[in-house]
């Protein structure tokens, strides 16, 4: 399941910085706008104690964790919707995207430059959100025009939903809201939504970059950040990306987590941004575990028995049968399949059965 997440933001606020530390797939990271121009695209390891502690009693012949891949896309600027900049280009880059991540420069430094002059994140952020919005604003105009005809003259329903759908989208785009703002009760006009594809409808999370001294607590910069966003549906990351780098560049596990508590952290903060974004993504993931391999599978939560099969590989989907269910709970709590088994805690579960986080699971299938 390839789902992205697209690191966005104004130029030199740190997101290739960020997007290293993410991949260590070193992209460019340098003091000037547009360093970035073609999308750099990392392939991250979801971070799973689970995985260890599992393996720790199977002694698997490897651990394999779930991934999701991060974007890091060059720096908007003002007057990207109409082509500023690299403006379509970056914009499009965006479009192809599952969620945003959105990176607000929250620290002081005079030898990094910013294209503004100042630093100011809730300026920063209303200048790539005003660019977004306004792309979104000329794609609903674009098909407001294609379909209110056929809505208000015929008896065409699906029409007249998406007609509805695209009203409210753009008066909230024409008041400076995002389309994300803006909510709908019907699962015709929720599926409406969705299929118009806008940039301002994607989960966002905001990463308030700062300096070292402000990674465990956030700074005054991060409080109007968090003021200028407690309305949307959105959540916020306090990172250090330069502190982060440094962290990555260390050998050991040992090194790394005594750095962290120095500066006064539990866990890195790329570690909490991947969680996030797979989350943001709302997605989980069921184990299997062998002695071949512990492996996590994702999945997007709700789903059930039979679809979660289908992501191992579509005959077990097609010939779903049952699912053998432990808890990850109680495969720590008795050590091993066989002892769970003993205890009467192996669920045996049919196709409505919803697949919960952390399931370790084996399905019977017949094709």
């Amino acid at each position: 399941m390839a789902l992205q997440c697209g690191i966005v933001g104004l130029p030199n606020v740190g997101k290739s910085t960020l997007f290293n530390c993410l991949s260590n797939a070193k992209a460019q990271a340098a003091n000037f706008p547009f360093c970035t121009i073609e999308p750099n695209v990392g392939v991250i390891n979801v971070p799973d104690e689970r995985l260890t502690k599992l393996a720790e009693i199977v002694h698997p012949g490897r651990i394999v964790p779930a991934t999701v891949e991060i974007v890091d896309i060059a720096g908007l600027v003002k007057g990207a919707s109409k082509g500023e900049g690299l403006g379509n280009q970056f914009l499009g880059n965006i479009r192809q995207t599952d969620a945003i991540i959105h990176v607000l420069r929250c620290f002081d430094d005079d030898n990094v430059v910013h294209v503004d002059g100042s630093v100011n994140p809730v300026r920063d952020k209303e200048i790539i959100d005003t660019e977004l919005q306004l792309k979104d604003l000329e794609s609903v105009e674009s098909r407001i025009q294609k379909v209110e005809k056929i809505a208000t003259m015929g008896g065409n329903k699906d029409a007249k939903v998406e007609f509805n759908v695209l009203k409210a989208y753009r008066e909230a785009l024409l008041s400076g809201k995002s389309a994300r703002t803006v909510t709908f009760e019907s699962k015709e006009e929720q599926q409406a939504a969705h299929d118009l594809f806008l940039l301002t409808t994607k989960p966002v999370l905001y990463v308030c970059n700062v300096d070292e001294k402000s990674a465990r607590t956030g700074n005054a910069y991060v409080d109007a950040v968090r003021e200028a966003v407690k309305d949307e549906h959105a959540e916020i990351l306090v990172v250090a990306a330069r502190t982060e780098a440094d962290i990555a560049e260390l050998e050991t596990y040992e090194e790394r987590q005594m750095f962290l508590e120095d500066i006064g952290l539990e866990e890195s903060g790329c570690n909490r941004l991947i969680k996030t974004a797979f989350r943001m993504l709302n997605l989980e993931t069921f184990i299997t575990a062998g002695e071949m391999e512990v492996k996590a599978w994702t999945y997007r939560k709700g789903w059930k028995a039979p679809q979660c099969a289908g992501v191992i590989h579509t005959d077990f989907e097609r010939g779903f049968i049952r699912a053998e269910v432990i808890k990850y709970a109680d495969y720590i709590k008795y050590g091993s399949e066989s002892a769970v088994r003993d205890a009467g805690l192996l669920h045996i579960e049919g196709k409505e059965y919803e697949v919960q986080d952390g399931d370790i699971m084996h399905f019977r299938f017949n094709v």
